[in-house]
């Protein structure tokens, strides 16, 4: 998918989760909306070059949003809502092999107490499929997920155990929009009852897949799995 049109800076800070000033190249410094709630850890470091996005609405307290980071290795993508739109394209043109051959895919359909990101079907077939957004490197090279401890996160997973008990398939698909790792694995030292609850997933039917995206300014796309560790 293509990004909208961006410009370059230097993240300065990012602060009370929603804010980040960025140094632009022509040297001023103005205040960036960020579309990212966790705690953005190994992607918002100071120094870095950043690309925003220009909402081109006068009314907007905050004008640009974040959209990427590059820590010398790669581009990072930290809109966390670029990984839903990168989901749906994916399965939408069956990029996705376990999650191809649906003859409609939708958004933000409500199951028991739960909206999941998408919803696969065909015919009276239908899969469930959770979206995650990983943005985390931990120290031994693999993706991680989550960077904080998420009772929502656990919330959706329980809910999908449900839909496997109803009969219908039901999926957890990561997104990791960079490139400098390797496998992904549950970060058991930051939410142990997450991984726990993931697993307990697994073993009841949940189908899990981690996808990585190809970053740059220009575009970016779900283009590889990437093994579970």
């Amino acid at each position: 998918m293509n990004l909208p049109p961006v410009i370059f800076g230097t993240l300065i800070k990012r602060y009370k989760r929603f804010l980040a000033d960025v140094e632009l190249e022509d040297g001023s410094v103005i205040t960036a909306h960020c579309p990212n709630t966790g705690r953005m850890t190994t992607c918002a470091e100071p120094g870095w070059r950043v690309a925003l996005s220009d909402s081109n609405n006068p009314k907007r307290k905050y004008r640009y949003s974040w959209e990427l980071v590059h820590n010398g290795t790669c581009w990072i993508c930290v809109n966390t809502g670029r990984a839903n739109e990168m989901a749906f394209e994916a399965v939408s043109k069956g990029w996705i092999p376990e999650l191809s051959g649906y003859e409609e895919v939708v958004r933000e359909q409500k199951f028991g107490n739960s909206r999941f990101d998408l919803l696969l079907k065909k015919g009276d077939a239908l899969c469930y499929v959770e979206v995650k957004n990983v943005t985390l490197l931990v120290d031994d090279g693999t993706y991680a997920f989550p960077d904080a401890v998420t009772e929502r996160g656990r919330k959706h997973l329980n809910e999908l155990i449900e839909v496997v008990k109803a009969g219908h398939r039901a999926a957890m698909l990561f997104v990791i929009p960079r490139s400098d790792g390797s496998h992904f694995r549950t970060a058991h030292e930051i939410d142990p009852e997450y991984s726990q609850s993931l697993e307990i997933a697994a073993a009841s039917g949940v189908e899990i897949f981690a996808w990585q995206a190809t970053v740059s300014p220009e575009e970016i796309w779900l283009s590889e799995p990437v093994g579970l560790g």
